[in-house]
């Protein structure tokens, strides 16, 4: 949930402050007065693009932040290496990120220099890892970037969830990872058997002769500095020794002069306390100063040319300089390559050593997982298509309330095509999954995207999110131009669905519209004003009679009248209970 968002030089908006409450918040204001603006900060902090425009005319620089109260049921799991996060705690473990009292701040800036930034609480993120983990929080829909339903991929997670299968499906992934990994397994056994043979040779050779070396890790950067060393001994010596007489050799070195400097001090540190704190730093760099001189001479002591080392170590770097331009992408890369060369090279002897007798063993085992993968895309496919079937109807049903009868939902799977499994299976399944509409009877069912209008657009996402809401992790929702083109008893179906919708999510809907903003728990309200010739939106928070008079004002453009409140108020009173 959203709790509060600071915007500060963003566009036409100087600097504001809000906080905000679960449940129907809308944002309302005359045409022009900057409501997209306000949403236009939200995906800026949401990750979205970046641009200099989006500075304050004048300022050098716009920030947004806001907090956000995570949901506190959900859990984190111990994820597999390439396994996504399933919530936003699961994200920020992931990631390493901590958090108190279950809240975490976001923060971006962009500059006139074309600079940004981004954190998540105190770490610094990229834009991608910013829109990732904001993905779980906030979904805004209409002409903005966060449309999940828009995404194809996120049908099949959104049918699934549906229909109850997510633990099945992601059950069946790891059966087909299995698979897969099981076909490579195999790809090997099909060479030719004298190139297999030829292979486990070179194979066999490469990893005696790297274990042989008895290789350290980074031993080759640990060898490089020491040659350095031994190789720069005169200058080293001449260096250390003509430091060490600076510092301490006698009259006029700087230990000496120091110790001058100490006893002039002390004869005056009894007449002024400041004094007496410059002589104690004096004491503390002449002990500093004093212990480096005898760290260099114990150095000093130590500087040993010993060619019979030089030798030991140069022979070395020459083996490892062989090994790395035999099993490396280069003599320069690094000593860890050689390494997974070798791992790569026992993983090959350990699968291909037996032959024949392992490949059939081999070739069973991927007989029988096929099978089995079958028979449970079979299962998934059927409980797809009878949750498919009954979406279509719950949409179609809200679709008709919200000013869209005769639109058409439907949910297309279509099988993968192929003969076999490595076909007709994929990590999800064999169905190929996509969401489709009919804007009007008769016409065909077209891919969700192809929609035109961002107020049919808001509207379906509405409706799919009304059903989908038990089921969806996000729990903060922006609609955006969902009261274009209607009016009337629509609107009071959309806003009724808005407030049933708000139960269980924080809502946030922009709108012209009376009908729909009487049935809002909080509403803001969004002002354009001009000072000193520079032009401004105003932000704040509209309660009692000042919400009666904006609500006038949305109902007949006029909130001056007697009328007007009256009705205002009338409306208020019968759809959210008072104001």
């Amino acid at each position: 949930m959203l709790e509060e968002l600071n915007i500060k030089d963003f566009a036409l908006i100087e600097n504001d402050f809000l906080e905000f409450n679960r449940g129907f918040t809308v944002l309302s204001g005359e045409t022009g007065a900057g409501k997209s603006i306000l949403i236009g900060a939200l995906s800026f902090l949401l990750g979205g693009k970046a641009e200099t425009s989006q500075i304050r005319a004048g300022k050098n620089e716009a920030s947004v932040s806001g907090t956000f109260v995570l949901p506190q049921n959900q859990t984190v799991r111990q994820l597999a290496e390439d396994e996504e996060p399933a919530n936003a705690l699961e994200w920020l473990d992931q990631h390493g990120i901590q958090i108190e009292n279950n809240r975490v701040l976001l923060r971006r800036f962009i500059r006139d220099t074309g600079k940004s930034g981004a954190w998540i609480n105190d770490t610094p993120v990229t834009r991608g890892d910013l829109a990732a983990f904001s993905a779980f929080l906030v979904d805004i829909h209409g002409q903005h970037e966060h449309q999940s339903l828009m995404k194809v991929p996120e049908h099949r997670k959104f049918l699934d969830s549906r229909a109850g299968i997510v633990s099945e499906v992601e059950e069946f992934t790891k059966k087909y990872a299995m698979l897969v990994s099981l076909r490579r397994q195999l790809e090997q056994y099909s060479l030719s058997e004298s190139e297999r043979l030829r292979k486990l040779d070179m194979s066999t050779f490469a990893v005696q002769e790297i274990n042989e070396a008895k290789l350290k890790k980074e031993e080759d950067v640990q060898l490089e500095e020491e040659e350095t060393r031994l190789l720069s001994y005169e200058k080293l010596y001449s260096g250390v020794d003509e430091i060490g007489k600076m510092l301490d050799d006698g009259e006029g070195s700087v230990i000496d002069l120091l110790k001058k400097i100490r006893r002039a001090s002390s004869g005056i540190t009894d007449f002024d306390k400041e004094v007496r704190a410059l002589d104690e730093r004096l004491e503390s760099s002449f002990y500093e100063l004093s212990d480096i001189a005898a760290e260099y001479s114990s150095y000093q002591s130590k500087l040993v040319f010993d060619p019979a080392r030089l030798a030991q170590v140069q022979e070395r770097l020459s083996l490892i300089y062989n090994l790395k331009k035999k099993y490396a992408s280069s003599v320069n890369a690094p000593l860890s390559e050689v390494f997974d060369y070798c791992a790569q090279a026992q993983q090959f002897i350990d699968e291909n050593a037996e032959g024949a007798g392992a490949k059939d063993k081999l070739t069973a085992q991927i007989k029988e997982l096929e099978k089995e993968i079958l028979l449970r895309a079979d299962s998934i496919t059927k409980k797809r298509k009878a949750c498919a079937d009954q979406l279509s109807l719950e949409v179609d049903q809200i679709l008709s309330k919200l000013g869209m009868k005769g639109t058409h939902f439907g949910v297309s799977l279509v099988e993968k095509e192929g003969s076999d499994v490595a076909q007709k299976c994929g990590p999800y399944g064999k169905d190929n999954i996509e969401f489709l509409i009919s804007a009007n009877p008769g016409n065909p069912l077209l891919p969700l995207a192809k929609i035109a209008s961002g107020g049919e657009l808001s509207r379906v996402m509405l409706a799919l999110k009304t059903i989908f809401a038990q089921n969806d992790s996000v729990e903060t929702l922006i609609f955006d131009e969902i009261d274009t083109g209607i009016g009337g008893e629509v609107a009071v179906a959309v806003g009724s669905h808005m407030k049933n919708l708000a139960k269980n999510r924080q809502i946030f809907c922009i709108t012209h519209l009376a009908s729909i903003a009487v049935y809002a728990d909080n509403q803001i309200k969004i002002e354009k004003a001009v000072s000193g010739g520079i032009t401004s939106s105003n932000v704040h928070i509209v309660q009692g009679e000042e919400r009666v008079a904006e609500i006038a004002r949305m109902l007949s453009g006029d909130a001056d009248t007697e009328q007007s409140l009256d009705h205002a108020r009338a409306m208020l009173q019968k759809y959210s209970g008072g104001f």
